[in-house]
């Protein structure tokens, strides 16, 4: 017996419309005829404004909600919201729902800079989690529930609690656990989870704990680029997604973007789903070839491939010139994904290529250790907004930051926004040869704070 083909409102609404050869008075202004660039003309027709037969983003209507509909179940969350500016759109409006502007958040130190600048924005003062690193390397192991335990009972007024899961190297949180201490206190769990869009397709449901998740289809789905997901459970209805996410999305949103959010998940029901476990049984078996991040460590994903080198960017720039382009490298790994488009030829091509270079892989010891987690001396507003300069950073001692220094590994920043540089600070990023030769620092300040 045939299965029924997964349902795709809004892909099947905008081919309906364009089939209807209508007259179109409206924007865009190629008017789905086609694009000056050939290889995007074929989105043409498709590309269309808010229209009755199309739906309207942000009124919560039509083939949209539908479509939108579809994803919450998949994901086991109630309530979903297409997003056409990435993940950070979805972080901008998930701090938005979650925390009240001035207020302290409880914030995974490794977040990504949407979060750093969504503090600005909303005059947020963080309490960072912290991560120790896992024993065999100096990547950041996962959040524990202890340490957010400990600091909710420590900093009672920090309702919202944002973690990264997965890292940008795969490392996952144990989020039934962490949702637990935070409801347990009466906060609201968010998970930046934009490396993890492809996870409830393989079974993992963790993410369904979460009151907020934001995740980038992009980044792992065959979803085209800038499309992500805001969910949310009981507490945030879908009209407050719709609210949150308007204030940082464009007024025009786009319908290619949002249909490849529908024709991915459709697709993943029918065959990508199976394509993914093949994926992560390579990844597996790739792990066991070549000295790797592995599962005895951390919970991984199982499609993230994190490779031990002695010289990443070494390495990086050895597979470029064979046309193999990783994701990221650090001095010490170099990270790949693989999604379910990645086939046996793409495969077997990264698996020579590998085993050509294998002489650079295998870690070194570190013989340096990072220093203290500087003061934090400017709020994350007032070191956004202050006027600011690039200095050269041997003269950067006793100076405040102004954004995130972050070298990898582990991805974690050295110096948030707000925090001052130490004289252990800016002579561990020389050792580590940190890729700045200069960096922003605040030079102007409130009244009271010395420079």
């Amino acid at each position: 017996m045939a299965h029924a083909k997964p349902r795709t409102p809004l892909c099947d609404a905008l081919a309906a419309y364009a089939a209807q050869n209508p007259l179109r008075m409206h924007m865009p202004g190629h008017k789905g005829k086609g694009l000056p660039l050939d290889a995007l003309s074929s989105l043409a027709p498709l590309d269309v404004t808010e229209l009755t037969p199309t739906g309207d983003l942000y009124a919560g209507d039509g083939p949209i909600e539908e479509a939108e509909a579809l994803w919450a179940g998949v994901f086991g969350i109630k309530h979903c919201l297409f997003l056409t500016g990435g993940s950070t759109q979805g972080i901008h409006a998930a701090l938005t729902l979650a925390a009240a502007p001035g207020g302290q958040i409880l914030l995974d130190r490794c977040s990504h800079r949407a979060a750093y600048h969504s503090m600005a924005l909303l005059d947020l003062h963080p309490v960072y989690l912290h991560r120790s690193p896992l024993p065999a390397g100096d990547i950041a192991a996962p959040v524990s529930p202890a340490e957010v335990e400990a600091q909710m009972r420590a900093h009672p007024a920090a309702k919202a609690v944002c973690i990264v899961s997965p890292t940008y190297y795969g490392v996952r949180s144990d989020l039934s656990a962490i949702a637990s201490v935070v409801h347990r206190h009466g906060g609201t769990l968010i998970i930046d989870a934009a490396h993890g869009a492809h996870l409830p397709f393989l079974g993992d449901t963790d993410l369904r704990h979460a009151d907020l998740v934001v995740t980038s289809a992009h980044k792992t789905l065959p979803a085209m680029g800038q499309s992500a997901l805001l969910f949310s459970g009981d507490t945030f209805p879908h009209a407050a997604l719709r609210t949150a996410g308007s204030i940082y999305g464009s007024s025009s949103p786009s319908y290619p973007i949002m249909a490849s959010l529908d024709s991915a998940r459709a697709y993943m029901e029918e065959s990508g789903t199976a394509a993914y476990r093949q994926t992560a049984a390579a990844v597996a078996r790739l792990r066991g070839l070549f000295p790797s991040l592995m599962e005895a460590e951390a919970s991984l994903d199982p499609c993230r491939l994190t490779l031990r080198t002695q010289d990443g960017h070494a390495l990086l720039k050895a597979l470029e010139d064979r046309q193999i382009y990783a994701e990221m490298a650090d001095s010490g790994h170099i990270v790949f994904i693989l999604t379910c488009a990645d086939g046996a030829a793409e495969l077997d091509r990264l698996e020579h290529a590998l085993s050509s270079r294998v002489e650079s892989l295998g870690a070194l010891p570190s013989s340096l250790q990072p220093p203290p987690l500087p003061e934090l001396v400017l709020s994350p507003r007032q070191a956004l907004f202050s006027a600011h300069k690039r200095v050269p950073l041997a003269d950067n001692v006793g100076r405040i930051c102004a954004e995130q220094i972050a070298p990898y590994p582990p991805g974690i920043p050295l110096v948030a926004p707000g925090e001052r540089l130490t004289k252990k600070i800016v002579a561990y990023l020389t050792d580590i040869g940190y890729n700045e030769t200069e960096y922003v620092a605040v030079v102007t300040t409130p009244q009271g704070i010395e420079l």
